[in-house]
């Protein structure tokens, strides 16, 4: 471990290039999480299933490679065949728990989890694939950066304005934000919130089947890859707060810059366990920050 840090205090151009291409991935970071929180501040629903419905969405781009379909363009389709799977799983699964206690929807969405994950096993098998996209490298300097991340962050960031435009502009995202603040003066209103949510779970698989499309070409996808997606959702809308989005996207930066930077000194092995690592030291602040709460209250 010091002698990585030596290397990186030695060679100044590595850890720039380590920054660089953590905040490249941090984008597609962002994306998922951003689904994540609409589903938990709308619906109050903690998604276990967020990260293999990621997965899922990089296994569609893979099926359309070998139709030979790019994988760019497997996104609008990833995205499509998202959001019809993920009104069926609100209708026939999370419907039921949407007013259940925080354990029911976790235990619900867990049990999605381990049917998306063996499902693709399946179809797919075990192994490893990946949509190969063709681009090259881009150079800056003495840095030498694959295209695609530069891509796959445009293409996040176009993706994530649409949705920021659509939920300020259109009908059913005044709606969606205002059964968020409120469900019940929401029915009062005249909204139907059960329409609201079927909508907001279809576009956060939506979304998340076309973060998928970009981590299969950036990465490379297996069907039991989920778990780690769902945690690093889980740590920037928890270190975000529900509702914030600039928090979500410093968080998502961030943590694309920490796992790029702790897989280099750590060692690859080790970077998962960074990751959850930083969840535990996420959820002890804000349980102290909650506890401070509550002795001002007091």
């Amino acid at each position: 471990m010091l002698d990585n840090i030596s290397i990186l205090l030695q060679a100044p151009i590595f850890a720039v290039d380590l920054l660089v291409q953590g905040l490249l991935i941090g984008g597609i970071f962002v994306l998922a999480a951003y689904g994540l929180a609409l589903v938990w501040g709308v619906m109050n629903v903690k998604n276990l299933a967020q990260g293999d419905m990621v997965i899922l969405g990089g296994y569609v781009a893979y099926q359309c490679t070998l139709w030979g379909i790019h994988p760019i363009l497997a996104l609008p389709i990833a995205f499509v065949v998202l959001f019809v799977l993920g009104w069926g799983v609100y209708a026939t699964i999370i419907r039921r728990v949407v007013d259940r206690d925080m354990f029911t929807s976790l235990l619900a969405t867990f049990g999605l989890s381990l049917l998306i994950q063996q499902a693709l096993n399946l179809r797919f098998g075990p192994e490893v694939k990946i949509a190969e996209a063709g681009f090259g490298t881009f150079d800056i300097g003495d840095l030498s950066i694959p295209a695609i991340r530069f891509v796959g962050l445009g293409l996040a960031a176009i993706l994530a304005i649409c949705i920021v435009l659509f939920m300020r502009n259109s009908r059913m995202g005044q709606a969606i934000r205002a059964t968020s603040q409120d469900p019940r003066a929401a029915r009062v209103l005249g909204i139907n919130t059960d329409q609201v949510y079927a909508f907001t779970y279809a576009l956060n698989a939506a979304i998340c089947g076309a973060a998928g499309v970009l981590v299969a070409m950036i990465w490379n996808i297996q069907p039991f890859y989920g778990l780690v997606h769902s945690i690093r959702a889980f740590i920037i809308v928890t270190a975000a707060g529900l509702g914030n989005l600039p928090g979500v996207i410093v968080a998502g930066f961030g943590l694309g810059v920490w796992e790029n930077y702790s897989g280099f000194i750590f060692g690859a092995e080790f970077a998962v366990a960074a990751v959850v690592g930083l969840l535990v030291v996420v959820l002890m602040v804000r349980l102290f920050q909650m506890y401070r709460l509550r002795q001002v209250v007091r």
